[in-house]
């Protein structure tokens, strides 16, 4: 069921993405040939009033397809409805209005989070330190640990708990470059003794795995009707500003980050995992991949709706519509690198699963 319900959020933002587009067209006016979730051919398709409705074979995002796109279309070019013909900036909403949707969508589960879970009232911390994810072939992995285990000892000494326990574990962690440390760690109700040697990177130890606090996060009940609305602001500007700051990061240490990067196999591992635990992990599992969606698709990169805003504002700039060559060209590009990097990341997260490991190490 887990896996199931990650599915479902993952699938639903992406219909509310384009929803976005396909909305923010119809509300003007716009002609709109298809709505589709998925590329490639055709799975099930419903017409309804002239467009297309459709669920297409791969599963790697959706679009809004327009008249405009189709050379064998009926309607006359210089139809005021198409989108080409439409003054920029009506051009402009249906392209920002995906992005929008997701942004709006995340906003509104922060509130629903509020009224329906309640209030964080600070974590609750419990003895160990977690581990939230394992980089593989790195020190961590190599030494045995896994996601979801709980760092419990190290060198013989209690790790305690709480932001402090995970403060002094990473600072041992730095200052123990290609030295052995005892770990002891617990799974599943068993205790494991484990050889954790750091990697030396430049004279500073790393293990290659997110490490966070062990416990819950407690919730109290909203003492104003206001209250939740005011939480989901200020946790929709956190998290909007990591994934952006995460992004600007990716292309700035692009070397030292790509090893990071997950593609949809883990966010929905990932979901899978949070589903199990139900209440506010879901919310805010929700309101993060939809902000990652909306700030993904503002990058300025081909087939992305930043790539289609780019040649929007050399339009304009230049005054006149750029060619249909250069523009096919762009997308076709950018549709070779979302593919081409989507199934790299495929491979790559569905070769960390826990089950693929198993098989592998028969």
């Amino acid at each position: 069921m887990g896996v199931l319900t990650a599915l479902a959020i993952l699938a639903g933002l992406i219909v509310v993405h384009e929803a976005g587009h396909f909305f923010a067209a119809t509300w003007q006016g716009i002609r709109v040939s298809s709505f589709s979730i998925g590329f490639g051919p055709v799975l099930l398709e419903r017409q309804r009033r002239g467009v297309q409705f459709a669920l297409r074979a791969i599963p790697l995002g959706g679009f809004v397809a327009f008249p405009d796109d189709d050379e064998d279309s009926p309607i006359p070019a210089d139809d005021p409805n198409l989108l080409r013909n439409r003054p920029l900036p009506q051009r402009a909403l249906v392209i920002a209005a995906g992005v929008l949707a997701n942004l709006l969508l995340a906003w509104v589960v922060l509130v629903g989070q509020g009224y329906w879970v309640g209030i964080p009232a600070g974590f609750s911390a419990t003895p160990g330190v977690l581990v939230a994810a394992v980089q593989p072939h790195q020190a961590a992995a190599d030494a045995g640990l896994k996601p979801g285990d709980r760092i419990v000892s190290l060198s013989g000494k209690a790790v305690g708990g709480g932001q402090d326990a995970v403060a002094s574990l990473v600072q041992t962690i730095k200052t123990s470059p290609a030295r052995s440390l005892a770990v002891v760690a617990e799974r599943d109700g068993r205790s494991l003794k484990l050889k954790l040697t750091p990697a030396n990177l430049g004279g500073v130890g790393r293990i290659g795995a997110q490490l966070q606090p062990n416990g819950s996060e407690a919730f109290r009940p909203a003492r104003t009707p206001l209250e939740p609305i005011r939480q989901a602001n200020r946790d929709f500007a956190v998290i909007t500003k990591r994934t952006v700051d995460g992004f600007l990061t990716l292309a700035t240490h692009f070397g030292e980050t790509a090893g990071q990067v997950s593609g949809p196999v883990k966010i929905v591992e990932m979901g899978a995992s949070l589903a199990k635990q139900g209440g506010s992990s879901l919310f805010l599992y929700t309101a993060l991949i939809s902000i990652n969606l909306a700030v993904l698709n503002a990058l300025p990169l081909p087939l992305l709706d930043g790539g289609q805003f780019v040649l929007l504002l050399l339009e304009g700039v230049r005054g006149k519509p750029i060619s249909e060559k250069f523009q096919m060209a762009f997308m076709q590009s950018g549709f070779v690198l979302l593919v081409g990097l989507s199934l790299v990341l495929i491979v790559k997260d569905t070769s960390q699963l826990q089950v693929v490991q198993q098989l592998l190490n028969r």
